[in-house]
């Protein structure tokens, strides 16, 4: 017989070619690190796979991060990490992932060109979610945000988790599809799928975000010592 399909669910995830935002914006780039490594994520298990088009997505979310900076919207940088003793890692080794995102070890540094200035926020997490036991949602009432633009991985675990806390408390979420990479395409997918479930706006392109800052008029003096 043919499966039935739920009402509740969402098959149709095409992403927008509009932002749509609503209130002030902050753009909240999550673990795009690997420190400058070729090929700094290779797997802690062998279950464990990665989605093609890391590297030519972190080159472009290096761009997009300058484009923000360029109209004064700010950017708060997220990185994972976890003491060598592992005491901080909780229940993250329970599933497919071993040890990971180490302090000290060169992997779990910021991917090149997405050096926080001295005006910007680092946070460092030590679960999936960016918001969970960080100040993330402090940082983000600070800057009077109402939306949250995400970008880098994985899509199926931190930005999925983060997007669903961002959800929690409130904040509209755009995640920029094909700046966003996951532990496999169908992975990746059913995340995204699992996100347009919570906010019918959520996905959206890297175009609908370059658009939408094309449109924003040049920040004044004034404006960029309110971000600072």
């Amino acid at each position: 017989m043919p499966q039935v399909q739920s009402p509740w669910q969402v098959t149709e995830w095409s992403p927008s070619d509009e932002l749509k935002p609503v209130g002030n914006v902050v753009l909240v780039v999550v673990d795009i690190q690997g420190g400058g490594l070729e090929n700094p994520f290779t797997p802690t298990r062998p279950e464990q796979t990665f989605m093609p088009g890391r590297a030519e997505r972190n080159a472009r979310a290096v761009d997009l991060v300058a484009a923000f900076r360029d109209k004064g919207v700010p950017v708060v940088f997220i990185q994972e990490v976890h003491k060598p003793s592992l005491v901080d890692i909780g229940r993250e080794l329970d599933g497919a992932e071993g040890p990971h995102c180490i302090e000290g070890e060169q992997a779990t540094e910021l991917h090149p060109g997405m050096d926080p200035r001295p005006e910007e926020y680092l946070i460092r997490k030590r679960r999936y979610s960016a918001f969970f036991g960080s100040e993330l949602d402090l940082v983000l009432r600070g800057y009077h945000a109402e939306t949250v633009v995400l970008i880098g991985g994985m899509t199926d675990v931190c930005i999925h988790y983060t997007a669903v806390d961002a959800h929690q408390h409130d904040y509209h979420f755009r995640t920029v599809t094909d700046l966003v990479v996951g532990s496999g395409e169908e992975l990746h997918e059913a995340a995204l799928r699992a996100m347009k479930y919570l906010q019918r706006d959520s996905l959206v392109t890297s175009g609908a975000v370059t658009d939408w800052l094309a449109a924003l008029p040049a920040p004044t003096a004034t404006t960029l010592e309110e971000i600072a």
